[in-house]
């Protein structure tokens, strides 16, 4: 059970009725998640919410690709609400099931593209050492241009901040599920 939660509506300051109305439209009209949470705290709300925006609305990684990474970084985590919604958006956006569920299953999926393989590497390395060896910034380099590397780095950095907010806080899934072991 969730830990906090979303105060009624008719009880949200100005600032909190402002940022719900703001986050609620691109989000299906309901707030849930770590959206939820943070509401409490309107300055960090509104800076989460930014960096979403740019990441997931105005970010120029493939979506295919930027669903993998945060697939990667949540299911390490066991991030029950996330994984809840990403786990459907990821193949949405082109993502083979097969790789979904291997990852779901902590198998090493089989790619059969090759920039997933290299998505795949690079996030795992960012989540375990916190950092990228020199040969393996120069594949996602190769890859990406230094642009996207930075969107990938970062979405790696804000997902890890997601999986913490929705464990701290127990957030529940939608259904009550709890679809990571």
């Amino acid at each position: 059970m969730a830990r906090v939660t979303l105060p009624p509506k008719a009880q949200l300051s100005a600032q909190q009725q402002r940022l719900y109305d703001e986050f609620a439209g691109p989000r299906g009209g309901s707030i849930r998640g770590p959206f939820a949470i943070w509401l409490h705290t309107p300055p960090i709300a509104e800076g989460a919410n930014k960096m979403a925006m740019a990441l997931r609305i105005n970010g120029q990684l493939e979506k295919r690709l930027f669903e993998l990474a945060v697939l990667l970084v949540i299911r390490r985590g066991l991030a029950q609400f996330p994984w809840f919604v990403h786990r459907g958006a990821a193949v949405e956006a082109g993502l083979a099931p097969e790789v979904v569920d291997a990852i779901e299953a902590r198998r090493t999926p089989t790619f059969a593209r090759e920039d997933e393989r290299v998505i795949y590497d690079l996030v795992n390395e960012l989540v375990e050492t916190k950092s990228l060896r020199q040969d393996s910034y120069q594949r996602g380099l190769n890859l990406l241009g230094r642009e996207q590397l930075i969107e990938l780095v970062t979405v790696v950095g804000y997902y890890t901040m997601i999986t913490m907010v929705v464990n701290s806080f127990d957030v529940d899934t939608p259904d009550g599920s709890r679809p990571l072991s």
